[in-house]
């Protein structure tokens, strides 16, 4: 007798296995999870069309019990393996991307205060370079006094002002050039 060879077979008329099976529907379920972890105002941006399932997800956000949520997460795995989940997963996708493009802006501006704060008025000018409708003279009051608080040990009260400044800023900037590439593509080609 032969060895078994399984190149030999077609593997396109192989169901999965059940190790397989399993890491789909527990995928399913993380991403159940995920969803119940939003706010009301985020799960309207989540393209959910199955009613039972958007009304598991505010349960389970409704349930204390660790046991009952745990069941109830399980539920809700297998009400989505009824859908297609693509598209939620895509819509989770760009929501976290979102959300760390807003940290790193948050961050950057962070950076550029501290610059600030450190370089002084010498600083000034890669602001007004960076942003041309600032107000010079606010932005070196601003600076001085931040530093001023510094030296004296005082509460950064005048350094969260710079900050504002800096976001509002750069919120402008970002108002009045929206992103021609905003869904990722280079139009270039």
């Amino acid at each position: 007798m032969p060895d078994y060879d399984p190149s030999a077979e077609p593997d396109e008329f192989q169901p999965p296995s059940k190790s397989e099976l399993k890491r789909r529907m527990t995928a399913l379920q993380d991403l159940g999870a995920q969803l119940t972890a939003l706010s009301d105002k985020q799960l309207q941006k989540v393209p959910i069309t199955d009613t039972r399932l958007l009304e598991a997800i505010h349960e389970a956000q409704r349930i204390g019990s660790n046991s009952a949520r745990r069941r109830h997460m399980q539920f809700i795995g297998k009400l989505m393996r009824d859908i297609n989940a693509e598209p939620i997963a895509a819509a989770l996708a760009a929501m976290d991307q979102e959300q760390h493009r807003k940290a790193g802006r948050f961050q950057g501006l962070e950076k550029l205060r501290d610059e600030l704060l450190a370089q002084g008025q010498d600083g000034i000018g890669e602001v007004v370079e960076r942003w041309p409708d600032t107000d010079r003279q606010h932005l070196r009051n601003l600076v001085l006094q931040a530093q001023r608080e510094q030296q004296r040990g005082q509460a950064p009260a005048t350094a969260r002002k710079l900050f504002r400044y800096l976001r509002e800023l750069d919120s402008a900037s970002v108002e009045e050039t929206p992103s021609d590439d905003a869904d990722g593509t280079d139009d270039a080609s």
